[in-house]
């Protein structure tokens, strides 16, 4: 009977996930990350992947990852700080530096590590403060609210309430004990997307920085869904911008999208970085990622940077998708990057358009509450530079005939 009763919310939750449409499951995949997978057994023309620049199945990273397994093993065995930093993790680390600008960048398991980590490691006490997009991705939430500081969540991209909040919780304290105010100075950190993942759209960074600069807070951008694709090189969103490590002093960025990988990474000036080293506890806490990992990244990194032709093919498959989207009257979001939202509103309804395209062969993910707000759930169509204009075309059709 106790039993029975310590299970009973949790089966109601999961009821109630069924009845509005909420419940989600894994799929199986039995073929590499590219657009024509077979996933549960059936072919499919794959329109949800992060794998922008369609590296995560290139023979060049295979190779890497091969001949890097064959010297260092699969594991990496321990943490960095003990025996677990090996010779690719050190060269990817330069070569990351070097890539985004930045004197010196650090790897991270994963991309919520490594933003819990920066979130932990600078904000020290309940008087700190974290400013955050409202519709930052959910491990930006959790770094802002794990790390014990005053969480104030701005409105979309909305660079004047900011500016009204930051004015709101001056920098300096009053020391503790005395009755005057002192110099005891409070942190504020303010983090954001660059790349919105749900919406596709961008942070306006340029201004970001001005206030930051302003209040004298910390600025952090996690560009997970900007690394190689935006800007000349492919360095993200800050190099679209032309904005340097003193504009923008903490960069954080993935290497499971775009780089066709897994982990990530946090770069900026060496004090910061050797700050982190000692005091991220997300990072000394935690198992280097496999050596063979970071040899792929090493190949993908060269990939990015000598292949500008994918980011050139995925800028027209926009357009295409773009173009033929509104000639069909799709309710898309306001994008210019691979992520290419098409808003539908009830949860119901996005599930039942991913149904219909599913029996078409094609794989669009509906995208639900709590992800995104009550009532704007949407089907997340992403695309890649592995795409061709004519799956893009066939996506369309498939649209065409499904529009609602």
């Amino acid at each position: 009977m106790a039993s029975e009763r310590k299970f009973s919310r949790i089966l109601t939750e999961l009821d109630s996930r069924r009845s509005r449409h909420l419940y989600r499951h894994t799929r199986v995949a039995d073929s590499p990350q590219q657009p024509h997978m077979t996933i549960d057994g059936k072919p499919m023309l794959v329109f949800c992947s992060n794998d922008y620049l369609g590296l995560a199945n290139h023979p060049d990273m295979i190779r890497a990852f091969q001949q890097a397994a064959n010297t260092y093993g699969v594991g990496s065995g321990a943490a960095h700080l003990v025996n677990g930093h090996s010779r690719p993790h050190q060269q990817l680390e330069e070569a990351l530096a070097e890539f985004t600008g930045r004197e010196r960048a650090l790897l991270f398991s994963t991309g919520y590590m490594a933003n819990l980590g920066v979130a932990n490691a600078l904000l020290a006490s309940r008087h700190d403060v974290v400013y955050a997009d409202r519709l930052n991705h959910a491990s930006l939430v959790d770094a802002g609210l794990l790390a014990g500081a005053k969480l104030v969540r701005y409105p979309h991209n909305d660079t004047s309430s900011l500016g009204k909040r930051l004015k709101e919780t001056p920098p300096n304290l009053p020391l503790s004990g005395e009755g005057q105010e002192g110099s005891a100075a409070r942190t504020r950190l303010i983090m954001t997307d660059g790349v919105f993942s749900m919406d596709g759209d961008v942070a306006p960074v340029r201004e970001l920085a001005r206030l930051a600069r302003e209040h004298d807070a910390w600025l952090m951008v996690d560009d997970a869904h900007g690394i190689g694709v935006l800007g000349e090189t492919g360095a993200g969103l800050l190099e679209a911008e032309g904005l340097n490590q003193m504009d923008v002093p903490i960069l954080m960025g993935t290497l499971g999208k775009a780089l066709g990988t897994a982990g990530a990474f946090v770069a900026g000036s060496h004090d910061l970085i050797e700050y982190l080293i000692q005091t991220a506890r997300t990072w000394i806490y935690t198992t280097a990622q496999p050596p063979a990992v970071a040899a792929a990244t090493l190949a993908s990194l060269h990939l990015v940077q000598t292949e500008s032709w994918r980011r050139e093919h995925l800028q027209v498959l926009i357009r295409q998708f773009r173009q033929g989207a509104e000639q069909l009257g799709l309710p898309l979001m306001a994008s210019d990057t691979p992520i290419q939202p098409i808003l539908v509103g009830s949860s119901e309804q996005a599930m039942a358009m991913s149904s219909r395209l599913e029996k078409s062969g094609i794989l669009v993910t509906a995208i639900r509450p709590p992800t995104v707000p009550a009532d704007t759930a949407r089907l997340r169509v992403t695309l890649s530079a592995a795409h061709t204009v004519e799956d893009v075309e066939r996506l369309l059709e498939a649209l065409g005939r499904n529009p609602s």
